[in-house]
């Protein structure tokens, strides 16, 4: 799929059937910052990217990044099925991740975004 980040963000602005305007209203940023990056004129930030996937629970984050995954998404988490943030904080990652026979991967840090636009950042001990 080679669409871009705007071509993706057109996407969502057709299936819900809304104009600039409103989308820009809906995720709570200016109507010229849309404007700007469907024209190619801005990349978006993470914020902006945060609004429209708290605004838009169908829209998957990785579809929305790289093209990866599919909209709407089929799969809409139920908050009262996530994990606490307690229960993730005693997770524990395994030590070496094999993408390929000859190659392990070790992972040296994991990034949980929450709905909130708060993050926490976990970091490999071994680093």
């Amino acid at each position: 799929m080679n669409d871009s980040i705007p071509d993706r963000i057109r996407k969502i602005i057709e299936h819900y059937g809304l104009s600039v305007s409103s989308f820009a209203d809906k995720i709570g940023v200016q109507r010229s910052s849309v404007s700007h990056l469907l024209n190619g004129r801005n990349r978006p930030s993470l914020d902006f990217v945060m609004k429209v996937v708290q605004s838009y629970p169908e829209v998957n984050l990785y579809w929305l990044l790289n093209g990866k995954g599919e909209f709407p998404s089929e799969e809409i988490i139920n908050p009262s099925s996530t994990p606490s943030k307690s229960s993730i904080k005693n997770l524990k990652a395994p030590a070496r991740i094999p993408s390929s026979e000859n190659d392990l991967k070790e992972p040296i840090k994991i990034v949980i975004f929450y709905s909130d636009g708060s993050f926490e950042s976990f970091h490999s001990k071994n680093k």
